[in-house]
């Protein structure tokens, strides 16, 4: 694997689902012969916690509102999944070379998640919770496709995670005026959960 283009994918894919990148990534270096993914990824004890925190996140990212939450409980986590990564992938790279690849990691994962989570606020103003259901999927979709190409083929997964992110902030951009609309309603429903703790707040779309 060559450093800086899979720290641009791995900071996508991180951006989009941190604990699905960590857990291909570690399958594939222990099933898969990948042989360039970092031990460290391959362990048992990494791999039930990714799968686990994986497992958490399948769920949350399908349901409307909960998914904006989990993107923003997620708004620290990705970023720096997506550097660490990045730095372990960096093999042999001197001191700075770790460190400049480590932050083009991060910065491409902050950059990802943003895109993910202003496409999701749109999402929330459609009426019913067939669009998450279908993007959630989708991404986890991109994430596992791009990174099973990224262990055996870094430049080509670096073209299709570059363009991915790309439509992604076009999509942004098109979507402006839906992301704004998406951000109050899911201000309104964090306030009516807060208000109403013992009744549950509810997750449906309103």
């Amino acid at each position: 694997m060559e450093a800086l283009p899979l720290a641009v994918t791995t900071g996508w894919a991180s951006g989009v689902n941190a604990y699905a990148c960590v857990l291909i990534l570690g399958l594939l270096g222990r099933f898969a012969g990948a042989d360039d993914v970092p031990h460290s990824l391959t362990t048992t004890p990494v791999l039930i916690i990714a799968g686990a925190l994986f497992a958490v996140e399948f769920v949350a990212d399908k349901i409307p509102y909960v998914d904006s939450a989990w993107d923003a409980i997620s708004t620290v986590v990705r970023p720096v999944i997506g550097a660490v990564l990045a730095a372990l992938m960096s093999g042999q790279a001197s001191t700075l070379e770790q460190a400049l690849i480590a932050t083009t990691g991060g910065l491409v994962a902050l950059l990802s998640h943003a895109v993910k989570a202003s496409l999701r606020l749109a999402i929330n103003t459609s009426p019913e919770p067939v669009t998450n259901i279908a993007a959630s999927s989708g991404e986890d979709v991109a994430v596992a496709g791009v990174m099973s190409l990224a262990a055996f083929h870094p430049e080509v997964a670096l073209v299709i995670a570059g363009v991915l992110l790309i439509l992604g902030l076009l999509g942004v951009y098109f979507a402006f005026r839906f992301i704004r609309r998406g951000y109050v309603r899911f201000k309104a429903w964090r306030e009516k959960s807060a208000a109403l703790p013992d009744r549950g707040g509810g997750v449906g779309k309103e």
